[in-house]
C-alpha cells in the first residue's frame, strides 16, 4: 500500500513530529506530547536502541512523502548508485517529486492534498498533462495548473491563504498558478526533520 489512510495524529505522536502537515496533528502533539496507547504517557524504555532510531527516521521520511516501503527502498537504491552523498541524493530525489513540488510551491496545503491534485490530472509539465505524483522534475521544468483547476475553490484558498514561502530552487509565478524548477535542491533547502544518515545506516546492514 503506497498511501497511509489510518489516524494521522497517532503516527505523528509515535514519531514525535508532524508527519502529514495537518492542523489536527499540531493540536494532538501540543495536547498529548507522548506516544499513543494506554501506556503511552507512562512508558519508560530507557535509551532507545540504534535500530529503533534508524527505523523511526526512515518512517518519518517515508510517511512524510507518502511512499510505500518498496517505493522508498527503490529511491534509496538509486541514490546509492549515484555520485555524491547517498542520504542527500535520496532527499533530493524525494523533493523533486511532482507532488512534493506542488506542495512546496504553495498550491496545496499538504503533500497528500498535492498528491490528489496531481492524480486528478490538474497539472501540466512543460505543456504536457502529467498525473503521476512520483514524476521526477528536472532543472528547467515548468509546472502549471490547467485552466479549469485555477478556478477550483480549494486551489484559490490555498494560494490566497497559505502564503507559503517557496524554496530557492523553485520560482513561482506572480499568479501562483505556475512554477519553474530553476535549480536542484540542496540539503539546507530541505526542511523535513530527518537524519538521513541513520536511514543510510539502516539500509546498509
Amino acid at each position: 500500500m503506497s498511501r497511509y489512510t489510518g489516524p494521522k495524529a497517532r503516527i505523528s505522536r509515535r514519531l514525535g513530529t508532524n508527519i502529514f502537515g495537518t492542523k489536527g496533528e499540531v493540536i494532538a502533539l501540543d495536547k498529548r506530547p507522548y506516544p499513543p496507547g494506554e501506556h503511552g504517557r507512562s512508558r519508560r524504555r530507557g535509551n532507545p536502541s540504534e535500530y529503533l532510531l534508524q527505523l523511526q527516521e526512515k518512517q518519518k521520511a517515508r510517511l512524510s512523502y507518502g511512499l510505500s516501503e518498496k517505493q522508498f527502498r527503490k529511491i534509496y537504491q538509486e541514490a546509492s548508485r549515484r555520485e555524491g552523498v547517498t542520504g542527500e541524493n535520496m532527499l533530493k530525489f524525494l523533493e523533486l517529486r511532482l507532488d512534493n513540488a506542488v506542495y512546496r510551491a504553495g498550491i496545496a496545503a499538504t503533500r497528500p492534498q498535492a498528491r490528489q491534485l496531481v492524480n486528478h490530472g490538474h497539472f501540466d509539465v512543460n505543456g504536457n498533462r502529467v498525473d503521476i505524483p512520483s514524476y521526477r522534475l528536472r532543472k528547467g521544468d515548468v509546472v502549471s495548473l490547467r485552466a479549469k483547476a485555477t478556478k477550483m475553490v480549494l486551489v484559490q484558498w490555498n494560494v490566497d491563504v497559505l502564503d507559503r514561502q517557496a524554496p530557492a530552487w523553485l520560482q513561482v509565478a506572480d499568479n501562483s498558478h505556475e512554477f519553474t524548477v530553476i535549480d536542484l535542491p540542496s540539503r539546507d533547502q530541505i526542511d523535513i526533520p530527518v537524519r538521513e544518515q541513520l536511514i543510510v545506516e539502516l539500509y546498509s546492514k
